[in-house]
């Protein structure tokens, strides 16, 4: 089953690598255009059994926005190690959009095709995120991370305790079949069409 789990991450990602080609231009081109540095960025984290790796999303923040975090760490909505602040001033118009609609999260289809990340999975951690997990928070980077998981399509941006985000991952580590990855892939859909990522 995992070995079918990977061959159709490789099919999915190759396919929407290439059908996506059109929409990844336009973003390179939006985030050029409407703020200074790099289109793509940079994503360097923790993955399956606390190995690092480097993966890239689209640009959504100023090129400078890691100097910035400490001064907003007191706006955090999130409890334990993982930050997140609606409204954050750090975000570009343009990164606004691609956070609304998740398109930020399409490189990451290059990370899948390479096998550090699938599809479905639990999110990967931030290195220093990574260093505050107690031990039963890392059994969430028990598995490959994903794209998508159950904290995706459960409300992400309602959901402000860690340990309940960490639950959902469990759930999902405990309960994995395939048919669970296409039912999270098929409410992802909806997810994403009603724009309420950030």
């Amino acid at each position: 089953m995992i070995i079918l789990k990977r061959i159709l991450d490789i099919l999915i990602s190759i396919f929407l690598l290439i059908v996506l080609l059109p929409v990844f231009t336009i973003m390179i081109i939006l985030i050029k255009v409407s703020s200074k540095g790099p289109a793509f960025f940079k994503w360097c984290v923790i993955g399956k059994d606390g190995e690092p790796f480097t993966g890239y999303k689209f640009r959504t923040m100023i090129t400078y926005a890691d100097h910035l975090k400490a001064d907003l760490l007191n706006y955090n909505e999130m409890t334990g190690p993982v930050f997140k602040m609606k409204n954050d001033p750090r975000i570009t118009r343009v990164g606004k959009f691609l956070r609304k609609y998740s398109l930020d999260e399409l490189p990451q289809l290059w990370s899948v095709f390479k096998g550090d990340m699938s599809l479905v999975g639990p999110r990967p951690a931030g290195p220093k995120e990574w260093e505050k997990y107690e031990d039963w928070h890392k059994r969430k980077l028990s598995v490959t991370p994903g794209i998508t998981c159950l904290w995706q399509v459960n409300g992400r941006n309602e959901i402000h305790e860690f340990e309940d985000w960490v639950k959902l991952d469990l759930e999902y580590i405990d309960n994995w079949s395939l048919w669970l990855d296409f039912k999270i892939l098929l409410q992802t859909i909806p997810t994403v069409l009603k724009g309420t990522g950030q």
